[in-house]
């Protein structure tokens, strides 16, 4: 597939997938969606991958659907029933690899929900936020009502898409809807200096990491202390195949 609103990188191991509609601060077409969709599948399954990024380019890592999308027919079908609506969390959220998302400026909508199946978020301190659709009579997807309670509780989920209100990145930190906030003109750097730490650890380690959470999140305690010893013991046997 050629790239027409997405640019990507690979650098070290890592996998860089930047929003690519500067002028419209990147906002969200059924292209994109198709684009980003693809692009990370390449990048879970390149071996020579350990890490994938997700990135904004220009002033805003996305500003929300195009309005003019969501006016035209056609494309507002198309958007729906697209396989990046479909699969995309799930897809990001059940990749062995660490993902990061690396917000700055406006990211809005579908700017938010689209980063939720992420590993980790960082934001720039300039970035917004918000989840904005009771503004526009939509209502969130891309599984944003499993993931998003699961992040920052149910009680701020709810402020969060009732009162379609935009947070500052430190509220976010806050709130747990990112885990990292670096100035805006250390954001890049921040991000980079992450993913080369992750990209040099053993991969095997962080798929079986992401594993065992995963599970520990959903068990209870006695469920999760027997999980454990499989896990590793998958690690182990995973570690021997590749030595």
């Amino acid at each position: 597939m050629d790239y027409t609103q997405l640019r990507v990188e690979t650098d070290s191991g890592v996998a860089t997938l930047t929003l690519h509609r500067p002028d419209k601060l990147n906002a969200f077409t059924a292209t994109m969606g198709d684009e980003l969709l693809d692009a990370f599948r390449r990048a879970r399954d390149d071996a020579a991958v350990r890490v994938i990024v997700l990135a904004g380019s220009g002033r805003a890592f996305c500003a929300g659907v195009d309005l003019e999308a969501l006016r035209d027919e056609a494309e507002r079908t198309r958007i729906a029933k697209s396989e990046f609506i479909a699969r995309f969390p799930l897809e990001v959220a059940e990749c062995p690899k660490p993902t990061l998302c690396a917000m700055h400026g406006a990211a809005i909508g579908v700017g938010v929900t689209m980063a939720l199946p992420f590993d980790l978020r960082i934001a720039a301190s300039n970035a917004t936020l918000g989840l904005t659709f009771a503004k526009l009579g939509i209502l969130p997807g891309l599984g944003s009502a499993h993931l998003l309670p699961r992040l920052v509780g149910r009680a701020r989920a709810l402020d969060l898409v009732l009162s379609a209100r935009v947070v500052a990145a430190e509220e976010a930190l806050e709130i747990g809807l990112v885990q990292r906030v670096a100035a805006p003109e250390a954001l890049d750097a921040s991000v980079r200096e992450l993913a080369a730490t992750l990209a040099g650890y053993d991969p095997d380690v962080l798929a079986h990491a992401k594993r065992m959470l995963e599970f520990g999140g959903h068990a209870t305690l006695a469920e999760t202390l027997e999980n454990d010893p499989r896990v590793n013991a998958s690690l182990q046997a995973a570690r021997k195949r590749g030595s």
